[in-house]
């Protein structure tokens, strides 16, 4: 059996069919598989195409939806990349991140609401009017849609919603993978950095010693919101309770066998 371990794990947006066939050919002459983690499929055909395209690859290519876009995307590669240097391959892979598809949130709000309007979210009618009372969405992913959560008077409102928001999924929603340590957090925007770093510091007054990753929105999601938008976010470490596992010897769960071998993990 080749080395599982020699699997290059990417993280691709929507790129045309001879674009993505061909960075799989490429890969597939040096590596044994691919796994390719799209942004959601409810955002985005990208996931629905890159499955397509899949099916010719004979098993060899293996496209996640995980519901996942931009900051939590990014944790879903690093996790892969967890779970490949523990032993697994790439259909335990993508099993792993797909049943953790929906621990994960998202909070954004906007500076303008131009970007809705054009995208036919919200009516000219509602934009105007919106703009004149400084209303300031908020806006929500959790699973495979981009939804309303609330409106507010102006930014500082917003943030504040927001904060609100991620704090109770941090105490409730997500209160038992908190305790074990598999919760990260995340902090976005597009194009306002000035402003985002003073946000990731309200971040951390409301979750003290909690690292925060902060990053760039992808292009991807920042073409629909426009420039100024900032967000806050975590996501479920799908290989830290693999990690800890591996390192006190004390692997739980079997996954399944490859070539004779048992897989397990927590």
């Amino acid at each position: 059996m080749r080395d599982l371990r020699m699997m290059r794990l990417f993280l691709l947006h929507s790129r045309g069919r001879s674009d993505v066939c061909g960075l799989w050919n490429t890969l597939l002459e040096k590596y044994d598989e691919v796994v390719h983690i799209p942004m959601s499929s409810g955002l985005s055909a990208s996931c629905d195409t890159a499955m397509g395209l899949a099916q010719e690859y004979d098993g060899r290519v293996h496209v996640v939806d995980n519901q996942r876009i931009s900051v939590t995307q990014r944790q879903s590669v690093l996790d892969a990349l967890t779970l490949r240097d523990a032993g697994r391959n790439a259909t335990q892979i993508k099993q792993v991140l797909e049943e953790q598809k929906l621990d994960s949130s998202i909070y954004i709000t906007l500076e303008t609401l131009k970007y809705l309007k054009k995208g036919g979210r919200i009516t000219p009618a509602a934009a105007a009017i919106g703009t004149v009372l400084n209303l300031k969405p908020v806006l929500q992913i959790q699973g495979e849609k981009l939804d309303a959560y609330s409106k507010t008077r102006g930014k500082k409102q917003a943030k504040r919603v927001m904060l609100k928001a991620m704090q109770n999924d941090w105490e409730n929603r997500f209160a038992e993978y908190v305790k074990r340590g598999e919760m990260c957090l995340q902090s976005a925007y597009t194009g306002n950095q000035e402003e985002a770093e003073e946000f990731k510091k309200e971040i951390a007054e409301v979750f003290p010693e909690i690292e925060i990753v902060q990053n760039p929105l992808s292009l991807s999601v920042a073409c629909h919101i426009g420039h100024g938008a900032i967000a806050v976010a975590c996501s479920r470490k799908s290989g830290s309770r693999i990690k800890q596992s591996e390192e006190l010897g004390k692997n739980e769960e079997t996954y399944g066998t490859d070539g004779g071998r048992t897989f397990r993990s927590i």
